[in-house]
């Protein structure tokens, strides 16, 4: 990937530390993306709401990159591509380290494992 690309804006910082839909109505995550045209951040499509998807359908904002500490990774919803690194997106590059996958913390059911998506 390159610099030029239509769906990224590098200098978009992101949107918050977690899941803002999540957020919103008192919900966990598994794992976070990040929208690399406008820095929305939702949740994978492992976490029970798949927040990050339906943000791509609504918005038809196709490129996310991972938002999990020590990932690069970029996903392109339209053609289901995987590439292992792209452009350097605003920072941070992912959510605060002390912050719990799943998280937050204080949400995430104790029967965490068995509401995943496969």
């Amino acid at each position: 990937m390159t610099d030029d690309i239509n769906g990224i804006d590098p200098s978009v910082p992101p949107a918050g530390p977690g899941c803002a839909d999540c957020d919103a109505v008192g919900g966990w995550w598994f794992h976070l993306r990040r929208c690399a045209e406008c820095g929305h951040i939702g949740c994978c499509d492992s976490s029970p709401a798949q927040h990050a998807t339906a943000h791509w359908k609504s918005a038809g904002h196709p490129l996310v990159q991972s938002f999990e500490p020590g990932e690069e990774w970029f996903w392109n919803y339209d053609t289901d591509a995987l590439y292992e690194s792209g452009p350097a997106l605003a920072p941070p590059s992912a959510h605060p380290a002390d912050q719990s996958a799943p998280g937050p913390a204080d949400r995430v059911p104790q029967d965490w494992t068995r509401r995943l998506h496969g």
